[in-house]
Order: structure tokens, then C-alpha cells, then sequence
């Protein structure tokens, strides 16, 4: 199929992005000064963001693409959640998925001087997710998952992501085929059995299957290490300026694709994750084969990384560029 038909499709799809829901708070400020009462400097605050983070942000590249989109995750019962859902429903992002807990809705607070960071401090509460909030949160997405094209799980370690999760996920989307995605985190990999595809970086798919990755044939063997142990269909191993390596599931043998990396800058690979899990999603789910949506976002996040902060890619800027390097 046509990249440009691919990509045109995208505005027909629905997303459900499962995870970690995280505020992202930015506190900017100028320092003149040490403190008197400790080595530390103070920072005179000039002005304050908020910014939607994890599974959250994960939905904002979706919307950025022309999908359309639902979170299911975990807020407090706080200003902070009130915040998350204002930010939420200012960028289109359905939040019908969203459950408030007892617990408090996880804050990351970056302190930036003179375009720096100073410190960074959180506010979280990593306990996994159990008793009422578990099942009503399943039940939400057993009823809802129907209604979707496809499935991203974006696991931050934050509780919400569970060996149970997964195996429900798992087994209300073979119901309809339809296809799962994990972002993964380090120490959760034993979660991720029977999914579709899952996108770790190179210290990620070291450590998840427990070789060292250090040249293409070690690179070989962790993939198809990924692909055994998990059952999953699909691996995508994002290697930064050597760009992509997707490993497929075959009936006879596993197929490997390198594609080489289309950043002509790389200024901030903050959110490119996201970036690249998403635009991979919405291509597959838009009918592209695993190889041709590795081919997108692999665009997607050259055109992320060539910017300062998190960014999102457009539709439009994607095509752009597959027209550029295809010329």
C-alpha cells in the first residue's frame, strides 16, 4: 500500500493507550544567587508549564498524527489529576479510560535555569493497582476494546501495568485480532508474553534479554532472544543514530529488517519513544505491512529528535520526508 494512502488513513483510526498517566510540570527560572543556608542555588521562579507525560504523551502523538484516541490509566483525586484531564481535553484525548485512586496522580517537577535543569523531583505512588480500582480498570477495557484498531500499552513502572493487565489485554484482543503494542520498561519484560510487538532501545533489549549488545551479531541474538522468550509477533530494537531494527515473527525463520536512521540532526531524543511506538501503531492499524510501519516511524522520529524538548510529528512532515528520501 502507498505511504500516502497509509498515512491518509490515519484520521479512520482509534487508538487505546493503556499505562502510566504522568503530569509533566516545568518550573522556569533565573539564578543570581547562592542560598545562605546551604550550597544550593535559588532560583527566582519566572513561570510554570504542564505538559502531559507517559501514556498521556503517547496519546498526544497520536492526536498529532490524525488519529483519534482514549487513555485508560490512574489519576489522583488531586489538582494535579484536574490538570491532566483539563490537558487532556484540550487536545482531544478522550479520557473515558480514566479512574481516580487513592493514590496521588505522578508528578515529575524539573526545575530549569538558564536553560538547564537544576533538580528534578517526583511525587508518586509506584504500588501496583489492585482491589476495585483493578477491576473496574479491566472491566473498562474488556467492554471498550472492541471499539478499537488497536492497542498501545506505555509502561512506566508506576503500578498500572501488571502481569494481570497484560494477560487480559492479551486475551480480549486475539478475540477481535486486534493488535497490541508495548513501550517496555526494564525489569517488566516477563510481562510482556503474547503481544504484538514491542519497542525497546538497545540498553532496553540488553538488559530484557540479557545479552549485551555490542555488534550485529549480538544485536541478532537478543531480537530473536526477545521473540522466543516473550511469543510476541514482532520486535522493533530502535538503535538511535544507526537507526532501526525490526525482527518479525515467521513460520520457517525470523525476519530481520535494518533501517537506517533519516535524522539529519539529533538535538533532544526526549519523547521519541512515544513517538515511534505511536506512529508504528497507527500505520499498522492504517494497513501497512510491520515493515513499511517501521519504515514511518522511523521517519516520524527523525523529524522528533531534530527538535529541542518533546515534539510531535504531523502527518504532513512525515510524508515530506518518505517523499525526500525516496526521490
Amino acid at each position: 500500500m502507498p505511504f500516502s494512502r497509509i498515512i491518509s488513513s490515519f484520521k479512520d483510526k482509534k487508538m487505546l493507550i493503556i499505562g502510566d498517566v504522568i503530569l509533566d510540570r516545568y518550573i522556569f527560572g533565573k539564578v543570581s544567587r547562592i542560598s545562605p543556608e546551604a550550597p544550593v542555588p535559588v532560583v527566582d521562579v519566572v513561570r510554570e508549564s504542564f505538559l502531559l507525560g507517559g501514556a498521556a504523551n503517547v496519546a498526544n502523538n497520536i492526536i498529532a498524527l490524525g488519529g483519534k484516541v482514549t487513555v485508560a490509566g490512574v489519576i489522583g483525586k488531586d489538582r494535579a489529576g484536574d490538570v491532566v484531564r483539563e490537558l487532556m481535553t484540550d487536545c482531544n484525548i478522550s479520557t473515558d479510560g480514566i479512574i481516580e485512586d487513592s493514590r496521588p496522580t505522578t508528578v515529575k517537577s524539573r526545575v530549569i535555569a538558564h536553560n538547564q535543569q537544576v533538580v528534578r523531583f517526583d511525587r508518586e505512588d509506584r504500588r501496583k493497582l489492585e482491589g476495585k480500582g483493578l477491576v473496574f480498570f479491566l472491566e473498562y477495557i474488556k467492554k471498550a476494546l472492541p471499539y478499537f484498531d488497536a492497542v498501545i500499552i506505555s509502561d512506566y513502572m508506576k503500578g498500572v501495568v501488571s502481569a494481570s493487565l497484560v494477560k487480559s489485554v492479551v486475551k480480549y484482543a486475539k478475540q477481535k485480532k486486534t493488535f497490541v503494542a508495548v513501550d517496555p520498561k526494564v525489569g517488566h519484560f516477563h510481562l510482556y508474553k503474547n503481544v504484538s510487538l514491542i519497542t525497546p532501545n538497545l540498553s532496553e533489549a540488553s538488559q530484557g534479554s540479557g545479552i549485551e549488545i555490542k555488534d550485529e551479531k549480538s544485536l541478532l541474538k537478543a531480537g530473536k532472544t526477545l521473540l522466543s522468550r516473550l511469543s510476541c509477533t514482532s520486535v522493533l530494537i530502535t538503535r538511535g543514530e544507526e537507526g532501526m531494527s525490526l525482527f518479525e515473527r515467521n513460520v520457517k525463520a525470523v525476519k530481520v529488517t535494518h533501517i537506517p536512521t533519516v535524522a539529519k540532526k539529533v538535538f533532544d531524543v526526549t519523547g521519541a519513544g512515544d513517538t515511534v511506538i505511536a506512529a508504528f501503531t497507527l500505520a499498522y492499524a492504517a494497513g501497512a505491512s510491520l515493515q513499511d510501519a517501521a519504515v514511518i516511524s522511523n521517519h516520524a522520529a527523525g523529524i522528533v529528535v531534530g527538535e529541542i524538548g518533546t515534539a510531535v510529528a504531523t502527518p504532513e512532515a512525515i510524508l515530506q520526508s518518505l517523499t525526500a528520501h525516496t526521490v
